[in-house]
């Protein structure tokens, strides 16, 4: 077992000064949050700017974090804010090239995965940006209802409408792919 601090303190930290305090927070979560962002915007180069930016947002705002929430709920409002701000301005939506397919998979089963994984992100990125964002949190990072209400900053029966509607929605756009009966 590690005697890593927790998150409050590793913020109480850095807000006394200690500048190696926010690297470890920057080490801890730069994983979930790259990949929470890749998964809104498709991009790995803008993924990793945005991820970026809200490490930057997160420390500038360090003073604002209310400790009696979670710390990666807020710093995950920050890039999911971040992330949604930049698809609503950008417009754009790319491939992304080489999502994640297991190695150890035989060739024919890895090219039906990668097939499906490619028409799930294909639907995803056809949803709206809110709908995209509860999907995100809640099936490739697993949220809570009350962890996916603090990040996004709506109400926990908002979140689970937009899932339902988002979950609908993403249904039949595969449907109509053929890629469910």
């Amino acid at each position: 077992m590690t005697n890593e601090p927790d998150d409050n303190t590793l913020v109480q930290g850095c807000l006394g000064g200690d500048e190696h305090a926010f690297e470890i927070l920057v080490i801890r979560y730069q994983g979930p949050i790259y990949n929470a962002v890749l998964r809104m915007v498709r991009d790995r180069d803008d993924a990793s700017d945005l991820t970026q930016n809200a490490f930057l947002k997160a420390f500038q705002q360090l003073n604002r974090f209310d400790p009696q929430y979670k710390f990666f709920s807020w710093l995950y409002r920050i890039a999911i804010n971040e992330s949604l701000n930049f698809v609503k301005r950008s417009g754009r939506q790319e491939p992304l090239e080489g999502d994640g397919v297991a190695g150890d998979l035989d060739p024919e089963r890895s090219v039906m995965v990668s097939d499906v994984g490619r028409h799930v992100q294909d639907g995803l990125m056809k949803l709206t940006p809110d709908y995209r964002a509860v999907l995100v949190l809640r099936h490739f990072h697993d949220c809570s209802y009350d962890d996916m209400a603090a990040i996004l900053g709506i109400p926990e029966k908002t979140v689970k409408s937009r899932l339902f509607s988002a979950r609908r929605q993403l249904k039949e756009l595969l449907e109509a792919k053929g890629l469910l009966p």
